[in-house]
C-alpha cells in the first residue's frame, strides 16, 4: 500500500488555498502498520492550548517562522506533541489544504508512515491523550455520520466518524475523508 499511495499522491494535483487573512498550519497522519493492518494515529488535545481545545486532531500546528516548510511545521509539531521523531517519518506526501471552522487557519496535511511499535511522549500541555483506529474501521461508511458546522458565520453540511466512543470532526474529519478517498484510489488504481 505505502508505494501505491506514495506514487498516486505525487501523481495527483493537490488544491492549494491561499487566504493572507488565515494563518498556515500543517499535520502530519502518522499511519502504520501492525498485524498486518494499517492504523492512524489521532491525538485528543487538552484544555490548555489556545485553539481547538478536547477536539481529535492530528500533530500539528501554526508554521513557525524558523520552519523551512509546511512538510517541517508537521514534523516538528508532531515531534513536540507526540515525541515522533522527525528522522522516524516516511512521508509518502501531501494532501489538500483544508480550512478550519473553529479558528483561522489554512491546514496542510502530509502523510507519513511511522514504524510500530513506537514509544510515543505527550506534551502533557498539549495533548490529553493518543489513540490508533484501523483504517479499515474508518473505510467502514457507517462510522460517517452527516453534521453542520459554521464556516464563515453561515451553516455548512458536515460530517464527523465516529469510533469507539471517539468522535473525529470538522478539519480533522475533512482531512482524512480526503486521505481515505485517495487510498481507495491508490489502490484500486493497480
Amino acid at each position: 500500500m505505502e508505494e501505491e499511495l506514495k506514487a498516486f499522491l505525487a501523481r495527483r494535483t493537490k488544491e492549494t488555498i491561499t487566504d493572507k487573512t488565515r494563518t498556515s498550519a500543517a499535520v502530519l497522519i502518522p499511519i502504520y502498520k501492525d498485524s498486518g493492518k494499517y492504523h492512524i494515529v489521532f491525538i485528543k488535545r487538552t484544555f490548555w492550548v489556545p485553539t481547538h481545545q478536547g477536539q481529535v486532531a492530528f500533530p500539528g500546528g501554526s508554521r513557525h517562522a524558523s520552519d523551512k516548510s509546511l512538510l517541517d511545521t508537521a514534523l516538528r509539531e508532531s515531534q513536540e506533541e507526540i515525541g515522533l521523531r522527525m528522522e522516524d517519518v516516511k512521508v509518502l506526501g501531501e494532501l489538500d489544504d483544508q480550512v478550519t471552522t473553529t479558528s483561522n487557519f489554512i491546514v496542510t496535511p502530509f502523510v507519513g508512515v511511522i514504524p510500530w511499535p513506537y514509544d510515543f511522549t505527550l506534551s502533557k500541555r498539549e495533548v490529553e491523550s493518543l489513540f490508533k483506529v484501523p483504517i479499515n474501521a474508518l473505510m467502514d461508511k457507517s462510522r460517517m455520520k452527516p453534521e453542520m458546522e459554521i464556516l464563515n458565520g453561515e451553516e455548512v453540511p458536515s460530517f464527523a466518524y465516529y469510533y469507539k466512543g471517539k468522535r473525529i470532526w470538522g478539519a480533522t474529519a475533512r482531512i482524512l475523508n480526503k486521505f481515505l478517498d485517495i487510498l481507495g484510489q491508490s489502490s484500486t488504481e493497480k
